[in-house]
């Protein structure tokens, strides 16, 4: 199954507070917000989006094709994610910026406060699939994972131009986007990701109700942390597939990104979609127990004799 990623190229600075932020806040004066968080620990990781749902899909043993924008110092970051599995020669390469930066701060209840600087990523809208399409013989589906708006945008319009199967998955850059933006990248999508969380801010951006998204889409996977996940159509029940549990949380960054990567393996191996989220579930337990988004190490032999079908209705 020839997969491409389209998203972002990042540099994580992942650091760690050692208090709880609702602590810091104040009732009724959360509109003139001034606060700094002393942080104990600093770790700088390789990430943006679509290079971690890439990680892991070449981690899982196939070769998806990176599609994003990166910056002059992608050389070692390159050559990292071709050793993983993963195609690069789609990656575009700016002249001035640098690859884009992704700041993240993390407390003890595991809640973030993130900032993210575009940096090369902006460059991403100058991309076009219909070559990319040509020079690997064909793609099965393309992730149009968080990027330069236009750049979603774009990608989006193309998959329907050239009768492309594409997965939406808005998630980050959902609160920057407008109405018809929204509605946009969702409709004719035949997969959408969302957490619990922008599963509502989707609602909310386009006007739809959850009846009128799922007559939009083929599938909506909802990730619900600790809860698993939900697995919806507007012909079916939906479907509730638990986690896969840990006693050794270290880092919730990149977790929903490996849960993408299992469960598009799996649907390339043509599971269930419930088994396919089992083996998502499995890789996002691994992301979990790691500091980093592309710091686990597994064989996907390793994990698919971790997962099971077991799944609840809901």
């Amino acid at each position: 199954m020839r997969i491409a990623v389209t998203g972002s190229i990042a540099t994580d600075h992942l650091m760690a507070y050692p208090g709880r932020f609702a602590d810091q806040l104040i009732e009724g004066r959360l509109d003139k917000v001034s606060l700094s968080f002393l942080a104990d620990d600093l770790e700088v990781r390789r990430g943006g989006v679509a290079a971690n749902i890439a990680f892991g899909l070449g981690s899982l043993g196939l070769r998806p094709i990176l599609v994003g924008a990166a910056g002059i110092d992608f050389a070692e970051y390159r050559a990292w994610l071709e050793a993983a599995g993963v195609d690069t020669d789609s990656v575009r390469i700016s002249e001035s910026r640098h690859t884009a930066r992704f700041v993240c701060t993390t407390d003890t209840d595991q809640n973030q406060i993130a900032t993210f600087y575009a940096g090369a990523m902006s460059e991403a809208r100058e991309l076009t699939l219909a070559p990319i399409a040509e020079r690997v013989g064909g793609l099965d589906l393309v992730v149009i994972a968080p990027n330069d708006p236009e750049a979603m945008v774009r990608h989006t319009d193309e998959c329907r131009t050239l009768g492309l199967s594409f997965a939406a998955d808005p998630s980050q850059q959902l609160a920057r986007l407008d109405r018809a933006e929204a509605r946009r990248l969702v409709e004719g999508a035949d997969l959408l990701f969302t957490n619990e969380y922008e599963a509502a801010l989707l609602q909310q951006l386009s006007g739809w109700t959850e009846r009128q998204v799922l007559d939009q889409v083929g599938t909506w996977v909802t990730t619900r942390g600790a809860d698993g996940v939900v697995i919806a159509r507007s012909d079916s029940t939906p479907v509730t597939v638990p986690a896969v549990p840990t006693d050794h949380v270290a880092d919730p960054t990149g977790v929903g990104d490996a849960f993408r990567a299992g469960f598009l393996t799996g649907l390339s191996r043509s599971w269930p979609m419930p088994r396919a989220a089992r083996l998502g579930c499995a890789l996002a337990t691994e992301a979990l127990k790691t500091i980093g988004t592309q710091e686990y190490r597994i064989t996907a032999a390793e994990l698919i004799g971790r997962t099971d079908d077991t799944v609840v209705s809901a």
